[in-house]
Parts: C-alpha cells; structure tokens; sequence
C-alpha cells in the first residue's frame, strides 16, 4: 500500500490502531462458503474510492471478490466513463448510490481495442439512455457498447458483476 493509500485510510477511519476495538472472536462452526458486504461496507469502500477518484480521472474501482466465471468489483465515477464494450462479459450493474445515465447499444466512437476481448471508445453514438438511481439494477450482455454519463453533482457507485457469458 503506498503513502497516498495510507493516508486516506487514516482520515477515513480517523483514529489510530490501539485506539480500535479488539477484534471480534470468530465463531465455531463450518466456514461460511458465501460472501456478504453489508450496505454499510459497500458505502464505506465507495468514500473511500471517491477520495481516490478525486485525485485521479475522476472514477477508481476495486475487484471485491475473483470467481471461476465472473467478479465482483466496487466502481465510483464523478465523471462521465469511456465507452466499453466487453466481448466475452456481461456487467450487472447495482447502484448503491448516486445517479448515472446508462447509454447501451449503438456505435462506439474512437473504438480501440485495449485488451484481449476488451474495446475503448470516446462515447456510445445512438444507443438507448436509462437513467439509474440507487437501488436499481441494469444488465448489459456481453458485446455491447456501453457507457456510464455522471452529472458532475451527482457521482455514483455501483457494485459491478461481470459475468462471463461467451467462454
């Protein structure tokens, strides 16, 4: 973790390690096979990736979990995203707060691929908008075009599941 990290970590939880609790004594029993992040968590990872977003292009996004077939990752934006378009994955998008304009299908301006799989472009041109708020969900299948539009008062973050789809 570097210095920058480090600091945002201390401002976010804002006292010092002996200053914590004592960790909870973990439960006997089988070990839980499912993963949970509370509402709380999630909220708490998005501040932190919105003081990272601040000081970078104005999105950051962490990788929460890696499975077999699919992922689920953190996403914050407070600008307008680059369109994408993912040839063999599908995104699952969760707003868990804020508000963001979905624009899928169309054409991809600028289209350059980024890697294996993976297109970048400036903007969609024609697609379909769908305005997302919290607690809405939007599935984009694998191979289409889409980009997330953020008004600059309204940043929002998403959990992200993407889904692979065309092995």
């Amino acid at each position: 973790m570097d210095l920058f990290s480090i600091q945002i970590l201390r401002e976010l939880l804002a006292v010092e390690k002996e200053d914590l609790p004592p960790a909870a004594t973990p439960k006997s029993g089988p070990p839980n096979p499912a993963d949970h992040w509370s509402a709380a968590l999630l909220l708490e990872r998005a501040a932190y990736l919105g003081k990272m977003a601040r000081y970078g292009d104005g999105s950051a996004s962490e990788t929460l979990k890696e499975y077999p077939q699919h992922c689920a990752m953190l996403s914050f934006r407070s600008r307008d995203g680059e369109a994408e378009a993912h040839e063999n994955f599908a995104d699952i998008f969760f707003v868990i707060e804020g508000r963001a304009t979905l624009v899928t299908g169309g054409v991809m301006t600028g289209a350059k691929r980024v890697g294996p799989g993976e297109m970048r472009g400036s903007a969609v041109e024609g697609g379909a908008r769908q305005e997302l708020r919290a607690g809405d969900v939007a599935h984009v299948p694998a191979g289409v075009p889409h980009q997330m539009l953020v008004a600059s008062e309204k940043p929002v973050a998403c959990l992200v599941v993407k889904v692979q789809e065309n092995p």
